[in-house]
């Protein structure tokens, strides 16, 4: 063989392998992650008695003997766990249950370690008795607001005390994409079938939202995430949202007002089975769901969720040993009305979209 000839073939062994390389990268370089975190972070009242809301129980003076330290150290713990979900990056939306207010929330983005990650926030104000809320952290850099608000839910009965509003934020992911982005905090299952009537008017309005956004976008993309006070089945579910579980999705969904539920049977490590634990037993009340065309994705660069997009954020450091041997529990602030110094009473969950 000569000299020339074996120079082309070198040249040519060179370019197949530079190919080859190129194509096996090309979806590691194409496919972006957008990744959302929810989580009930169990009570995070700043420490000064309100005016118009009952808080008194988280002041210095209150049961929970709610001071200073206290309370910093509670929005730490908050920040550490957020910086936890985000891997290489960040997570871009962080959506919180059970927060007082903007004082609170303007403490854990711009006075703890997140004030490097550049998030902001949105937050409803509630007429909730306690005060309680819910908001959206995001990265404005990866999730341009374009419009957000709030739906308020009148309880059925009279007697029954307001619940919190569910928080609707729509922003532009950098795909191009719009997301819509609801996140709820539905009543809690004390008071009986009122109450369960009550979370199915909050179930049936969030339905009527999804609705509405179907019918305005072109191409609806929507998650709905936040704690629903109770695990799949439920008439929330059933009736008033009318979800499907994803292994009924069609290979081509076209109805993009059906919502599928990411949530259900959910498995972390070890004995976690769910968000949420009570008299030993683990319930899936914190939840995600997606409209049909984030299924499947549009076009190349679509957001779409993929297979096991969903998962608990089950870190060994927000859980400890349950005494009666029953395996393990979220590692919370307080236990009745003793402080521990945790976390929270749930676990985070985590969805994510890739384009």
């Amino acid at each position: 063989m000569n000299r020339f000839r074996a120079t082309q073939l070198w040249r040519f062994g060179a370019c197949l392998v530079g190919m080859l390389l190129l194509v096996a990268l090309l979806p590691a370089i194409a496919q972006q992650r957008f990744r959302i975190m929810e989580y009930n972070v169990e009570n995070l009242f700043d420490t000064i008695p309100s005016t118009t809301h009952a808080d008194h129980d988280f002041t210095p003076q209150g049961s929970y003997k709610w001071t200073s330290m206290r309370y910093w150290s509670k929005v730490s713990r908050i920040s550490r766990v957020v910086a936890a979900t985000g891997d290489e990056q960040p997570a871009d939306l962080v959506a919180l249950i059970e927060v007082e207010n903007d004082s609170v929330l303007a403490d854990l983005v711009y006075r703890t370690k997140l004030h490097k990650m550049g998030y902001d926030y949105i937050v409803t104000h509630s007429p909730d008795v306690r005060g309680i809320n819910v908001a959206l952290l995001y990265q404005p850099q990866r999730f341009r607001i374009i419009h957000h608000d709030s739906v308020r839910v009148a309880p059925p009965q009279k007697e029954q005390r307001p619940t919190r509003d569910v928080l609707h934020v729509a922003g532009q992911v950098t795909s191009g994409d719009t997301l819509d982005v609801i996140v709820c905090h539905l009543p809690s299952q004390r008071g009986g079938r009122p109450a369960q009537h009550y979370r199915l008017s909050v179930a049936g309005a969030i339905r009527h939202l999804v609705d509405s956004l179907a019918a305005m976008r072109l191409h609806p993309q929507i998650v709905i995430t936040g704690d629903f006070n109770t695990s799949y089945p439920s008439a929330v579910f059933d009736e008033g949202l009318h979800v499907c579980l994803l292994h009924t999705a069609p290979a081509h969904a076209a109805n993009t007002n059906q919502l599928y539920l990411l949530t259900h049977n959910m498995k972390g490590r070890n004995d976690v089975a769910g968000t949420y634990k009570y008299q030993g037993e683990w319930s899936q009340l914190d939840h995600f769901i997606v409209n049909a065309p984030l299924l499947h994705a549009t076009r190349p660069d679509a957001l779409h969720i993929e297979q096991k997009s969903c998962k608990l954020a089950d870190f060994p450091f927000l859980l400890k040993p349950d005494k009666k041997g029953n395996g393990t529990h979220p590692y919370r602030t307080y236990l009745g009305n003793f402080h521990q110094g945790g976390f929270s009473d749930h676990l985070p969950v985590l969805l994510d979209l890739y384009y």
